[in-house]
């Protein structure tokens, strides 16, 4: 929990990005050294004098309990890289995020996802090509990834859970309350989390809709998926950006085919004569990646635990509200040890606290 502390605080600090932070933690095992380190010590780390010169000025305004003091009100975990939980496709993308924040679960982010993305200003028949191939995905038990973005992005989310499937949005904001960008999606938003999915992202709370986050958000939703589908694309495209992404990542590229005469399928067009894979059915996708035996895999995965204190926890603990107090009394283990457990299992979605420091399974 120190680590993860100073990691958070550390990130805060917004030229603190996923390579900076790998220069860092290479130098500093302990991250809250790392905080607090001098000038001198800091310059070890191989980042740039003027952004060390302007941590150490701005540092003082970062305040890593208060930070993890408003993550826990708003019910918000974390992922870190070296987690086991962490997304394994995303951790083998170039310069993964450092942490994820999240809420919701993340049970289906570690199984078969796919990015859908498209254009903010849709047709008729990208709306009427977006419900039908994500409806037919979801019951074939893909997870649909993408970016709570007006337009295909939303009804991407929202075909998933007309068919009780799951979803996750990855923000290019905070993911607290009032960070959530466009917050006329909260309703989408909650309803995800509500569903069994979630909502995802790596920067910091209180991160605004900043135009050059947009793109670093794409990177994980092509690094979350086996592959991202394109539905409608104009010739210079958000969604393009991602599609760039997918490939970089050694990942499968789909695109809808559309009319030669529309201006938002210019891109979409364009990357099929680059070599994505013309899409016109959940088939296309499902055959292409070889999916037919998702049902088998996802009905036998099991919550593997990471430690003995873990393992203990997972044999005793149940969809009962169980007080922290038994379960340090019949497990025989101190409850300072419990306690740091419960809290790093919460954070990677094992167990949930109730309240009044009541924990059951969150699987």
């Amino acid at each position: 929990m120190h680590n993860l502390k100073y990691l958070v605080a550390l990130t805060n600090f917004p030229k603190f990005g996923p390579v900076r932070i790998s220069k860092i933690k290479k130098i500093f095992p302990d991250l809250g050294d790392a905080f607090k380190a001098c000038y001198n010590e800091l310059i070890k780390t191989g980042v740039e004098t003027k952004i060390i010169e302007e941590f150490i000025s701005e540092r003082i305004k970062i305040d890593p309990d208060k930070i993890m003091e408003e993550l826990s009100k708003e019910n918000i975990k974390i992922l870190i890289l070296e987690d086991k939980n962490y997304p394994k496709l995303l951790s083998e993308i170039y310069c993964p995020p450092p942490l994820l924040y999240y809420k919701g679960s993340v049970e289906n982010i570690n199984e078969f996802c796919l990015g859908v993305v498209g254009s903010r200003k849709y047709t008729a028949y990208g709306k009427q090509i977006t419900e039908q191939i994500v409806k037919d995905l979801s019951r074939n038990n893909l997870t649909i990834v993408s970016g709570l973005a007006l337009g295909i992005d939303s009804i991407a989310h929202s075909s998933v859970l007309e068919v009780n499937g799951k979803t996750i949005a990855v923000l290019g904001t905070g993911i607290d309350r009032k960070s959530i960008y466009p917050y006329s999606n909260i309703y989408l938003a909650d309803k995800i989390i509500d569903s069994g999915g979630a909502i995802i992202s790596e920067f910091p709370i209180k991160t605004p809709p900043l135009r050059f986050n947009f793109p670093q958000r794409n990177r994980i939703i092509s690094g979350l998926s086996l592959g991202t589908l394109v539905v409608e694309a104009a010739e210079k495209s958000g969604a393009l950006i991602t599609a760039n992404y997918a490939l970089e990542q050694n990942r499968e590229v789909f695109a809808v085919p559309g009319n030669v005469y529309s201006s938002v399928s210019i891109g979409t067009n364009n990357l099929i004569k680059s070599g994505a894979i013309p899409t016109t059915n959940a088939e296309d996708i499902i055959k292409t990646l070889d999916l037919n035996q998702i049902t088998n895999y996802i009905e036998n995965k099991k919550i593997i635990p990471d430690s003995p204190e873990e393992e203990k926890i997972l044999k005793y603990i149940n969809h009962e509200p169980i007080h922290i107090n038994d379960i340090a009394r019949v497990l025989n283990i101190n409850i300072t040890i419990i306690n740091s457990t419960l809290a790093i299992m919460e954070m990677k979605g094992m167990v949930k606290n109730l309240g009044n420091m009541q924990y059951v399974l969150a699987r």
